[in-house]
């Protein structure tokens, strides 16, 4: 059974910047895609950004070119840094961990966006 914990929400001033953090617990070494996804109230859920075990990424165009995503040396964790936030960034974000052939989520980590 593989745990997915995020973590690093919190209050965000619109036009700075938000740093997240999920890792997949315990230590595995071949997770595949890990990916993150959120959620606004009224809305569906939808992607923000993947990334490979190669490290290729993948991105929302809501949030291409102000978005980064990045794994850690073990390959399980993953960091979303997302610059010049707006009031839209506004969500729950999820992560997600594809491992031995499941996908396993986090419990999300709520980030705001407000002055």
């Amino acid at each position: 059974q593989v745990r997915v914990v995020e973590s690093g929400g919190g209050l965000v001033q619109p036009g700075g910047s938000l740093s997240l953090s999920c890792t997949a617990s315990p230590t595995v070494y071949n997770v595949g895609l890990m990916s993150w996804y959120r959620q606004s109230p009224g809305k569906s859920r939808e992607f923000v950004s993947s990334v490979t075990n190669a490290l290729i990424p993948t991105y929302a165009d809501s949030v291409k070119g102000r978005a980064a995503i990045s794994r850690g040396d073990r390959g399980n964790t993953v960091y979303l840094q997302m610059n010049s936030v707006k009031s839209e960034d506004t969500a729950i974000y999820f992560c997600s961990a594809y491992y031995m052939e499941r996908t396993y989520w986090g419990q999300g980590t709520q980030v705001n966006v407000s002055s």
